[in-house]
């Protein structure tokens, strides 16, 4: 029995995307569910599961763009073979003489934490190759001498020197990001606003209740939770920034759906945390954790990135010091959150050091006018600097902001 593989449906309006790559070879047995290509949208890189188990005909070149629902490969559905094996790992010798190609240091290093060649071999022999470890490969296999001793790849060399170029083809997510990023610049009245946040008494809670909070949560509380909250609150207060302009209109929203600014590698994705009004620290922590790990290993869906109605993007932890971050169309605005850095400050006439973080809100003029932009972000400031005016009621007000 032969299955036709099509291209799914990433999201309502797209109607083409590109093949991004092919997770397996050309003729190779698949299982069923198991992820035989990811394709590319104007949104996210999605990847394509076998329907069935069988061996698979591949009838379209990475790269190439494709129509949404055309046939990509086929699979021939039957009895496996022993021949037929789902993995691409890469054989190594069974040859107990085999010796790998060590560098004097690898030896040396081996010697200092009394592991044997042998070892290595055995531990090499058992060793799941991951994609990374084949990418690699292919991109130096060319560069690697075919010898006994060198069946694995080498390091990449330093390029120094070297006056090569390469080109790559754009995938679909980066040409139309590169769009909507210029799109956002000619069609929208951006300014940016800066502020500083002392950040000790978010640390200090976090140093006293990090245990406590991990122990009933499962998970230890983060930055980009107490700025979530701080942000929820404060758009209560400041509803122009959480609004958006369709048309002759202005839109406002009485719910606050977060985006939250992913770096993976195939760029830049934001899913969106539904009512985060509504969320606990704990709920934001655990629903963010959930997609970033979803985002950067592809798995995300379009439902999870439509909408937001405010974004947040962490570039401290990249060590980001201050920046304009750019606006997330539709939206009319978005904080730039940086690094933490120990810098010296007056508190009550005195010279103190305070681990400070510069904060930006970039906002569409048009909206949002200066005093609501600059008012905005004095109250996140706020909020920041003392979480209780967070809370309401509660005989220990921390704990119940934590969810203790």
């Amino acid at each position: 029995m032969i299955i036709d593989v099509k291209v799914p449906s990433p999201g309502e309006s797209i109607s083409e995307v590109q093949l991004a790559n092919w997770l397996v070879e050309d003729g190779s047995y698949v299982e069923k569910d198991q992820e035989i290509a990811e394709i590319d949208s104007d949104k996210a890189t999605l990847s394509i599961s076998a329907e069935q188990s069988g061996i698979i005909r591949i009838l379209t070149s990475k790269g190439e763009s494709i129509e949404v629902g055309s046939v990509v490969a086929k699979i021939e559905t039957g009895e496996k073979t022993p021949s037929q094996k789902p993995a691409l790992k890469p054989e190594i010798p069974s040859d107990p003489q085999t010796k790998p190609h060590l560098s004097p240091l690898a030896k040396k290093l081996l010697v200092t934490n009394q592991v044997s060649e042998q070892d290595f071999i055995d531990f090499i022999r058992n060793y799941r190759f991951s994609k990374k470890d084949v990418s690699l490969f292919l991109e130096e296999k060319d560069k690697v001498k075919s010898s006994p001793a060198s069946t694995l790849p080498s390091l990449p060399a330093s390029r120094g020197g070297s006056r090569e170029t390469e080109r790559k083809k754009m995938t679909t997510l980066r040409l139309k990001l590169a769009e909507r990023l210029v799109s956002v610049k000619n069609e929208t009245a951006m300014l940016t606003t800066f502020n500083e946040v002392n950040m000790t008494p978010i640390l200090k809670i976090r140093q006293q209740y990090k245990d406590a909070f991990k122990e009933k949560h499962g998970i230890s509380p983060g930055f980009m939770s107490f700025f979530t909250k701080a942000i929820t609150e404060a758009l209560q207060q400041f509803p122009q920034v959480n609004a958006q302009i369709d048309g002759d209109e202005i839109v406002f929203h009485n719910y606050a759906d977060i985006g939250i600014a992913v770096s993976t590698p195939k760029g830049l994705m934001v899913p969106v945390l539904r009512n985060a009004e509504k969320m606990s620290l704990a709920g934001i922590e655990l629903k963010i954790k959930e997609l970033a790990t979803r985002a950067r290993d592809n798995k995300i869906s379009m439902d999870d990135m439509k909408g937001g109605t405010f974004t947040i993007t962490n570039g401290g932890v990249f060590g980001s010091m201050l920046s304009t971050p750019i606006l997330n169309p539709p939206q009319s605005a978005i904080l730039g959150m940086h690094n933490i850095v120990d810098r010296p400050i007056a508190v009550n006439g005195q010279v103190e050091i305070h681990p400070i973080m510069y904060v930006a809100l970039s906002y569409d003029h048009r909206v949002i006018d200066g005093r609501e932009s600059v008012s905005f972000l004095v109250k996140v400031k706020e909020m920041l600097e003392n979480p209780v005016k967070m809370l309401f009621g509660g005989k220990d007000p921390v704990a119940e902001l934590l969810g203790l």
